[in-house]
């Protein structure tokens, strides 16, 4: 079957014949490849500066972000069924008996760091005509969802870091008076890409008043995030000391830049309480210098929070994909407008090598 792999001893990327998947084990699932987006991690592996094939492959299968279809079910499975649609999750447990997070069936957790990640470390991708996988990392996905549902990755980012967002809220004296949501409160989105924009859809249905942050022009960008009711500045517009200023005690930052250093600087302008949510990895774009004393002065002073969101879990995917059926009904229309264009399974090798829109790009790798 067709699969688009990297290879990176030899610094290539290209199409390969790789071998059919087979049912193994009774909680095996075999599915067929609808939809596979790719983001900045997917780009950051094709430009050989991360990634890592499993151990006995000369070549990593790409693609972490995919919905499928159900093709056959191990004899054990019973929640999934041939038909259904699904989206599997990324990261797989270490073998390590002495990791309770692991053995517990929550690698998001894991403390050895030697879990693997589907198409990004020490195990194969999404991006083929067809995988298998065990049950247990398989979220099934209403049909009518088919065409949004590859956004279900990237959306799972926004809901782990929400849910972090929620918890670290219950230190507030008022949440025993059940306050903790998001009524009335303002959330700063720094960045404008895909993660950034379902970020945006999730706060502002938990009621957060939402303003969009960009350096990239306004454009169809701009014109989403009025659609479901936030604001949309970009940084030609206004400084961000100014909009800080007009917009008044910032209580959430979300961070979807990749953890820029002007990212990073904008957390002087987080407000009392506040809390800056980080889900961008500043390590793969060099070193970088900020006043982390001013920062952290600031930090101590004002009573705030940063968090690194752990990577998604399976409670965040499902979060995710009901969310999705939310966004659906309350902003017909909207979802399919933060997918910038399809492609075939042949033309993803090249499409890796060029620039991305900052909207989702996905490859249909079946119908």
């Amino acid at each position: 079957m067709k699969a688009v792999a990297v290879f990176p001893e030899e610094r290539a990327l290209r199409l390969v014949d790789h071998r059919e998947p087979a049912i193994l084990a009774p909680g095996d699932v075999v599915v067929k490849v609808l939809d596979v987006g790719f983001c900045g991690t997917d780009r950051e592996i094709a430009a050989f500066r991360t990634g890592s094939p499993p151990t006995d492959s000369p070549y990593l299968i790409l693609g972490h972000e995919a919905l499928g279809e159900v093709l056959e079910v191990g004899s054990s499975v019973r929640r999934i069924r041939p038909g259904d649609l699904v989206v599997p999750t990324v990261r797989r447990p270490c073998r390590h008996e002495t990791c309770r997070a692991c053995r517990m069936g929550r690698p998001d957790f894991c403390l050895s760091g030697e879990y693997s990640q589907r198409g990004i470390k020490d195990a194969h991708g999404f991006l083929a005509e067809r995988f298998c996988d065990d049950a247990r990392w398989l979220q099934p996905v209403p049909r009518e969802l088919r065409d949004v549902a590859v956004l279900t990755q990237p959306l799972s980012i926004a809901e782990t870091a929400i849910a972090e967002l929620d918890q670290v809220q219950k230190r507030l004296p008022w949440s025993a008076l059940g306050e903790t949501g998001g009524s009335g409160k303002r959330a700063l989105v720094l960045g404008a890409g895909p993660v950034a924009l379902l970020g945006a859809m999730a706060l502002v249905v938990r009621g957060y008043k939402v303003t969009i942050y960009s350096h990239a022009g306004r454009g169809e960008k701009a014109e989403f995030a009025e659609s479901i009711g936030a604001q949309f500045v970009t940084a030609e517009e206004e400084k961000l000391q100014t909009l800080a200023g007009h917009l008044g005690r910032i209580d959430v930052m979300f961070e979807a830049t990749g953890a820029t250093p002007d990212a990073l600087a904008a957390m002087e302008h987080l407000g009392r309480n506040g809390v800056y949510l980080l889900t961008g990895i500043p390590g793969r774009r060099g070193a970088f210098t900020l006043d982390a004393g001013f920062l952290l002065h600031g930090m101590v002073q004002r009573n705030q929070v940063i968090i690194g969101p752990v990577h998604p879990s399976a409670e965040a995917f499902r979060a995710a994909i009901q969310d999705l059926g939310l966004f659906s009904r309350r902003w017909p229309g909207a979802l399919p407008r933060l997918i910038a264009n399809r492609i075939s399974i042949d033309e993803a090798p090249e499409a890796f090598r060029q620039p991305t829109s900052g909207l989702k790009r996905v490859v249909a790798v079946a119908d």
